[in-house]
């Protein structure tokens, strides 16, 4: 089956449309706090703790990039360039992101733990989104085909 019978082009342009504009501007939002002086902030002065802030920025734009990405892969899908079937392909799937745990980022100033909650936010309803449009092909879907992806989810779920 194809996703072109399932869904409506105008719906999936104008979601994919919100969607890319919300990830660009939280994109830029993150850009510019996370380049901005955090050493200065309360409490980072500790050496592990702004280890701990770096990584939690690189998590966060690793997230918006993905779904940056898969949005623009939709793009492409809306214009023809790329086919229904290409869609599965790993290489267009929204990419794998690493949660923040929630008692790490509570230590973190309250601009930082909103773009930390956003970007998950975000991320959770593209994933939902490209699941739902794997629902609407039918029942086997790329996570199904791939037994190497399966192990890998089965690994993550359990940590």
């Amino acid at each position: 089956m194809q996703r072109a019978a399932f869904l409506d082009r105008g719906l999936h342009r104008r979601l994919v449309d919100g969607l890319y504009l919300e990830a660009m501007v939280m994109a830029d939002e993150a850009r510019s706090y996370f380049d901005g002086s955090t050493s200065t902030d309360e409490g980072m002065s500790d050496p592990l703790r702004r280890v701990s802030f770096a990584c939690e920025s690189l998590k966060v734009t690793t997230r918006l990039m993905h779904i940056i990405a898969w949005l623009l892969s939709q793009r492409a899908w809306q214009r023809g360039e790329i086919g229904d079937a290409d869609l599965s392909d790993e290489k267009y799937r929204l990419g794998r992101a690493t949660q923040t745990a929630p008692e790490l980022a509570a230590g973190f100033p309250f601009m930082a733990r909103s773009l930390i909650d956003a970007s998950q936010e975000l991320y959770d309803r593209v994933a939902r989104l490209q699941d739902r449009m794997d629902l609407m092909m039918g029942p086997a879907t790329v996570k199904d085909a791939n037994p190497a992806r399966a192990l890998i989810d089965r690994l993550h779920s359990a940590f």
